[in-house]
């Protein structure tokens, strides 16, 4: 590499965490001719249509290993991918941070990155996502590596997914796809296995496709076909779309019961006036693990995108004493499947009727802004706009200082905390207490001993400002909601009435 010192450091970052990375000095060479060319589009030139369409190869994409015996017992268990992305908008580092997310999803999925390849077009070919050309070296780039599946990075269209599989002779999957898998892998409640199926299902059924004649033979028609069996009828797909279809209309039936029972329990919450916190943020930003600190619910961490997919409710208690419940759920991502809105947005109601969001961002991200936004795309897709927010900038023990003044200075309600050190969890626990609904009604009532069930309500769903033991019972002040206050009325001193 012998200009643009940026690429260049760019180049070498990637090279460095990926020590066994592709031919590392050959990749820095050919990013340092691609910034050339950037350069020289600043200064008014024009590229080469083929220079401008190639296939780029992306540093820092395999996940390869080097011991032989491990790799070949990998690959018992794992499929061998290579990844494809269209460049159409944005700077090459926006290009290759797409591509790397798309590669830790192929990870988390169980897959092995052999290698990743951008290709910079204006908008995806209509028929084979990358043009037909670029398609025949794909295929190539797929026999020498090796590959058994090619995973492109965005929604592929039926034509386009047929016809680049075609091409590539290889099995060819999307974005949407690998989510979807992901998300099947990972549900382990019966209802969040059920809005998985029912996702997969929406997508898969305008994808079926048949092979050779098999999905395309009619009933009825031939000769000794018996009774009602003549006609054209029909074929075989689309006797199978029926069949996913109904199979869909149930699972919906099915979900809206068991949707039933979660609306039971919040709204207990609510007849006892208990305020509710839900944490919502990007895919591994550390939502659990900041569940986990707030509230020592042991709930499973893992480095692994889309680890939570059930949501979880826990009690906490604000220093003020206050209870509230806070709810940890489904991480999102870019371009999150439009079915998997759909599909959990039963799930995804605990955001959309919380009191008060948790907004969880990656301080350590290379691009926290590009989270932010994607997960405020979701949040105003499930109607909570209007939710109070704040935005809580996790690993702030590994995330750049530059990066979190940048944040800070942006976001009008923030704070910097680290879930796996503790630091600045006490702030948030103050932000949570300023923010949560506080109860309208002050009274001061001495309750008697044999009262001490209300006594116990005032904490559990009041704010308790004093609290004195005197031998006729518990002088309280209180503030409280309306229904509770109506409960103290008969114990208030008729001259505070």
């Amino acid at each position: 590499m012998t200009s643009s010192s940026s690429s260049s450091q760019a180049a070498q970052r990637l090279a460095q965490n990926h020590p066994e990375g592709l031919r590392a000095d050959a990749l820095m060479e050919e990013d340092v001719a691609w910034s050339h060319e950037i350069d020289s589009l600043r200064d008014g030139d024009q590229l080469d249509r083929s220079e401008r369409a190639a296939l780029r190869r992306v540093a820092g994409l395999s996940t390869e290993l080097e011991d032989v015996t491990e790799v070949e017992y990998r690959q018992l268990r794992l499929e061998r991918v290579v990844l494809v992305g269209v460049w159409t908008s944005g700077t090459l580092l926006d290009a290759e941070n797409s591509l790397a997310e798309l590669a830790a999803l192929a990870e988390t999925a169980g897959a092995l990155v052999l290698d990743g390849v951008i290709q910079r077009r204006d908008k995806p070919d209509a028929a084979t996502y990358i043009g037909s050309g670029k398609a025949q070296e794909l295929q190539e780039l797929v026999l020498e590596s090796g590959a058994d599946t090619v995973i492109c990075d965005g929604e592929l269209s039926p034509g386009q997914l047929i016809h680049l599989e075609d091409v590539v002779k290889a099995k060819v999957i999307d974005r949407t796809a690998l989510i979807l898998d992901i998300f099947a892998q990972h549900a382990k409640s019966r209802e969040g296995k059920s809005q998985v199926a029912l996702a997969q299902m929406q997508y898969m059924l305008p994808r079926l496709r048949g092979w050779g004649q098999s999905m395309s033979r009619q009933m009825g028609g031939g000769k000794g076909g018996g009774l009602a069996t003549r006609g054209p009828g029909e074929t075989k797909i689309e006797t199978d779309r029926r069949r996913i279809r109904e199979k869909m209309a149930k699972m919906r039936r099915e979900i809206a019961d068991m949707k039933t029972g979660r609306q039971v329990k919040r709204q207990e919450r609510r007849r006892n006036k208990v305020p509710s916190v839900a944490i919502a943020g990007y895919t591994n930003a550390g939502k659990s693990s900041l569940l986990n600190r707030l509230t020592g619910a042991g709930v499973l961490v893992e480095n692994a995108l889309f680890a939570t997919l059930d949501p979880t409710v826990r009690r906490a208690e604000t220093p003020s004493g206050r209870l509230y419940t806070l709810a940890d759920t489904v991480g999102f991502v870019r371009h999150l499947p439009h079915d998997l809105v759909e599909a959990f947005r039963s799930t995804m109601e605990e955001v959309g009727e919380a009191d008060l969001i948790l907004h969880v961002v990656d301080g350590a991200h290379p691009m926290p802004e590009e989270q932010l936004a994607a997960v405020r795309s979701v949040i105003r897709d499930v109607g909570a706009t209007e939710v109070p927010e704040i935005v809580v900038i996790n690993k702030a023990d590994a995330a750049d200082p530059l990066t979190l003044q940048r944040l800070m200075r942006a976001e009008k309600r923030a704070i910097a905390v680290s879930a796996r050190t503790g630091a600045g969890i006490e702030e948030l626990r103050g932000h949570i207490d300023a923010l949560l609904p506080r109860p309208q009604v002050e009274i001061e009532a001495l309750v008697p001993y044999t009262q001490g069930k209300l006594v116990a309500r005032a904490h559990s769903e009041g704010e308790v400002i004093s609290e004195e033991h005197t031998p006729e019972g518990t002088l309280l002040k209180v503030r409280v909601h309306e229904e509770l206050a109506a409960d103290f009325a008969p114990y208030v001193p008729a001259g505070l009435r």
